[in-house]
C-alpha cells in the first residue's frame, strides 16, 4: 500500500457505494457517442468568456438527459440540474474554454479555428489543456447517471464553467449566485486530464493538489527626459530592473528553503525610441505558492519591495510603484481529506488497485476551482488527475525518443478513448458513492 493510500484507509469511517457491474460494459457502448462529442469540441474550441456555442451544445446534451438547464451563469456558464428526491447534493464540474494557440499535433480532427478576442484581437484557438475531454466526460456521467436514476436518491449538479484559462470562470458563477439560485452541494469533484501522465490511470491525494497561483501587475511611474540628460528625469527602467533584481530575493531568502514558492517577472515592458527616457515601465509577474501564508507572505514582499525600490530612486510618496494583485488569482487547491478517502475507497474497490499511479506535485500548475470549495462554510472538494498518454509514448520519451507534449502546447494530444472511459466510470462511481444510494 502507497504511504498516502495507508493515510486515507485510517479516515475510512463510511461503507463504499457496491460495485456496479454494468457501468464498464454501459461506457463501452456509449463511447461511440462521447467520442463524436469531443472530436466536435476540439474542432470548434473557444476563449475564455466566449465560450457561447460551447455551452450551448453542452446544455443541449445535458437537456437530452433531462437534467434541468440554465446558461448564461458568471458570463457563458452552464448549470444543468437533476433532483431525484432527498438525499445529498453532488457538483461535477467541467471547464470550457480553449487556448490562443494554433494546433499543430497532426491530428485529423484538429483545430484551425479562430476567434476574435476580449481585447479585439483575431487569434488562433485550440484546447490545449484537455477541456474538450473533460466536458465529453461530463456528458458521459450525466448519461450513466440518469440511466442509474432508479438506484440513487439526492440531487446531481453538473457545471460547465467558463474561462478556467483565466482563472476567472468559477469566481464568476460563484457571483452571480450559484449557489443561492441552484442550491449548496455537499460535495465538489472535478477532474483533469493529464499528458504526463500513461492513458487510464487515475492519480490524486488528500491535501494540496495544486498551487496558488497570482498575476501580478506593477507599474513604476518615473519622470520622462532626454536620454543625453537622465539627471532630468527618474528613469523607470533602472528602478524596474532594481525591483525585478530585488524580488528575487522574496523565494531565495524570505521563504523556508523546504517551502516551494515562484516568483517570474514574465513581462517587462517600457519606452519607444533610443534616446528617450519614458516616463512609465510595466512589469507582469506570476506568483505561485503551495500554502496560502507563503503566498500571503509573497504577495506582500513583492508590494513592499516595489514601493520601497522607488523610494529608494528619491519617487515621491505620489509615484511610488502600484502594485495591482487583482489581475488573476486563485488560491491553492486542496482535496477535503476524509472526501479523498471515500472516493479512494470506492474507485480502488470497483476499478482496482492497478488504476491508480502515485501523485506527484509536477510543477505549480494551478485551479480555479478552489473558488467553488473555498466558501463560507467551506465545501468539501475532491480533484483528481485522468492520465491521457499512451504508455508507449511515455517509455519513449523515457529512452530518449520525442517528448510528449506539455498542456498549452501547439503539439498537446492526449488518447481520448482511455481517458474518456476512465474519466466518465470513475466520476460516476464518486457521484453514486456520494449521492443517498439507501
Amino acid at each position: 500500500m502507497r504511504p498516502w493510500t495507508a493515510a486515507l484507509a485510517c479516515l475510512l469511517l463510511v461503507p463504499a457505494a457496491q460495485s456496479d457491474e454494468t457501468l464498464t460494459r454501459a461506457i463501452a457502448e456509449d463511447y461511440g457517442y462521447l467520442d463524436a462529442l469531443f472530436e466536435y469540441f476540439h474542432r470548434n474550441p473557444e476563449l475564455s468568456f466566449l465560450e457561447s456555442n460551447t455551452a450551448a451544445r453542452l446544455a443541449e446534451e445535458l437537456r437530452q438527459q433531462d437534467f434541468e438547464v440554465t446558461t448564461g451563469v458568471g458570463g457563458t456558464g452552464v448549470v444543468a440540474i437533476m433532483r431525484n428526491g432527498e438525499g445529498p447534493v453532488v457538483m461535477i464540474r467541467a471547464d470550457m474554454d480553449g487556448l490562443p494557440v494554433e494546433e499543430k499535433s497532426g491530428l485529423a480532427y484538429a483545430s484551425v479555428a479562430r476567434q476574435v478576442n476580449l481585447a479585439g484581437q483575431e487569434v488562433p484557438v485550440m484546447h490545449a489543456c484537455g477541456h474538450d475531454m473533460h466536458m465529453a466526460t461530463l456528458v458521459g456521467t450525466a448519461r450513466r447517471l440518469n440511466a442509474a436514476r432508479n438506484e440513487w436518491r439526492g440531487t446531481v449538479m453538473l457545471i460547465g464553467q467558463p474561462a478556467e484559462e483565466r482563472i476567472g470562470g468559477a469566481k464568476a458563477m460563484v457571483e452571480d449566485g450559484l449557489y443561492e439560485r441552484f442550491g449548496r452541494p455537499d460535495y465538489a469533484l472535478a477532474l483533469h486530464v493529464a499528458s504526463s501522465w500513461p492513458a487510464g490511470k487515475i492519480t490524486f491525494r488528500p491535501g494540496l493538489m495544486y498551487s496558488s497561483s497570482d498575476s501580478v501587475d506593477i507599474t513604476v511611474h518615473g519622470v520622462g527626459s532626454h536620454g543625453a540628460s537622465p539627471h532630468k528625469g527618474k528613469d523607470p527602467i533602472v528602478i524596474a530592473s532594481q525591483i525585478v533584481v530585488a524580488l528575487q530575493t522574496l523565494v531565495a531568502r524570505e521563504i523556508s528553503p523546504l517551502e516551494p514558492g515562484v516568483v517570474t517577472v514574465g513581462a517587462f515592458h517600457s519606452g519607444f525610441k533610443h534616446n528617450i527616457i519614458s516616463d512609465r515601465a510595466d512589469l507582469q509577474l506570476t506568483v505561485r505558492a503551495n500554502s496560502e501564508a507563503t503566498r500571503e507572505a509573497l504577495l506582500a514582499g513583492i508590494k513592499r519591495i516595489a514601493e520601497n525600490v522607488g523610494r529608494a530612486a528619491g519617487l515621491p510618496e505620489d509615484k511610488l510603484p502600484t502594485v495591482d494583485l487583482s489581475v488573476e488569482s486563485t488560491p491553492t487547491t486542496y482535496n477535503d481529506p476524509r472526501l479523498a478517502a471515500r472516493v479512494y475507497k470506492t474507485l480502488s474497490e470497483n476499478m482496482g488497485e492497478d488504476m491508480f499511479v502515485a501523485f506527484e506535485q509536477r510543477g505549480m500548475g494551478a485551479e480555479d476551482f478552489p473558488y467553488f470549495t473555498r466558501v463560507d462554510p467551506p465545501i468539501p472538494g475532491l480533484y483528481f488527475q485522468v492520465g491521457g498518454t499512451p504508455q508507449a509514448d511515455i517509455d519513449a520519451e523515457l529512452a530518449g525518443g520525442p517528448p510528449v507534449a506539455a498542456h498549452h502546447s501547439p503539439l498537446f494530444k492526449i488518447a481520448p478513448e482511455p481517458s474518456i472511459k476512465t474519466g466518465v466510470r470513475a466520476m460516476t462511481l464518486a457521484a453514486l458513492e456520494l449521492l443517498d444510494r439507501s
